[in-house]
C-alpha cells in the first residue's frame, strides 16, 4: 500500500481486499445464489465487482443495497400524537 494514499484510497484497498463471494453474501442476506445471479442479470440487487470470471461484493455496497431496500410502514409515516 502507498504509504501516501489518502485516508480515502486506504478504505477502498481495505474493503477490496475483504470483497465477500456470492456465497458469503448470500448467507448474509438469507437468499440463495441463484437469486443473486438473478438479480444481477436483471440489473437489481447489490453493486457488485467481476474480477476476472469471478463475482465479488463489497461490504458497503452491500449495506447500501439493504438500505436502499428499507420500506416504510404506514405506523413509520404517521406523526406520534401527543397525548
Amino acid at each position: 500500500m502507498n504509504p501516501r494514499a489518502t485516508t480515502t484510497e486506504r478504505d477502498q484497498t481495505r474493503d477490496t481486499a475483504r470483497a465477500l463471494t456470492e456465497r458469503e453474501v448470500a448467507d448474509m442476506l438469507g437468499l440463495s445464489v441463484a437469486t443473486l445471479r438473478a438479480w444481477r442479470h436483471r440489473e437489481r440487487g447489490p453493486r457488485f465487482l467481476r474480477l476476472g470470471r469471478s463475482v465479488r461484493y463489497l461490504p458497503s455496497d452491500v449495506a447500501d443495497f439493504v438500505r436502499a431496500s428499507a420500506v416504510l410502514t404506514r405506523i413509520d409515516n404517521v406523526p406520534s400524537r401527543a397525548k
